[in-house]
């Protein structure tokens, strides 16, 4: 073999090594996120079109959310947002439109007091997902029934599902997993 061809074997032999490097690493990144984000990252592939846009999309929230100084409530707090919720609950059956309103206002105050900002309700439910893959579809659902209320169209079944979304939200905020508990600075 001369020089020449020797160089040629050597430079698409790197290149092999190098591709495939980072395919493993893509995999592996691809791997972690579907991991983290559950269902999210499913919906986010479909709602983006290419699991390659929603990697980096999830990976962007991740960052953002890891600048947030999220903290986990103390006994006080949570003894105090669980009264308010059993409150919120009782006048269901005598006003079902306005506990859902204020089981929407309570899942907010509890994210701010853990740390999230309020914002759009796209954000949060984006920030959500981070650490809340597995419930962030109920604050969706829970969500689109209290616009359809807005618009007159919601049923008072469908407040009650609303109602029995936040809660999953709610309880899920209480009771942070281990990986929300990250950031204390």
């Amino acid at each position: 073999m001369t020089n020449t061809t020797l160089m040629i074997v050597a430079v698409v032999v790197a290149a092999a090594v190098i591709a495939l490097a980072w395919m493993y690493v893509e995999r592996r990144r691809r791997g972690r996120l579907r991991a983290r984000f559950g269902p999210e990252y499913d919906r986010t592939v479909h709602d983006v079109g290419t699991p390659a846009r929603a990697d980096t999309l999830l990976a962007e929230r991740e960052q953002r959310v890891s600048a947030y100084k999220i903290r986990p409530l103390s006994k006080e707090e949570s003894g105090r947002f669980s009264d308010a919720w059993r409150g919120m609950q009782a006048k269901f059956v005598d006003d079902p439109a306005g506990s859902v309103a204020e089981a929407d206002v309570l899942v907010a105050d509890v994210m701010t007091t853990r740390g999230y900002p309020v914002s759009d309700f796209d954000r949060r439910a984006e920030d959500l997902s981070v650490d809340h893959a597995e419930v962030v579809n109920h604050y969706r659902a829970a969500h689109d029934v209290a616009v359809r209320h807005a618009d007159r169209q919601a049923t008072t079944e469908d407040l009650r599902q609303a109602l029995v979304h936040y809660r999953a939200l709610f309880a899920d905020l209480l009771e942070p997993a281990p990986n929300t508990v990250r950031r204390s600075a």
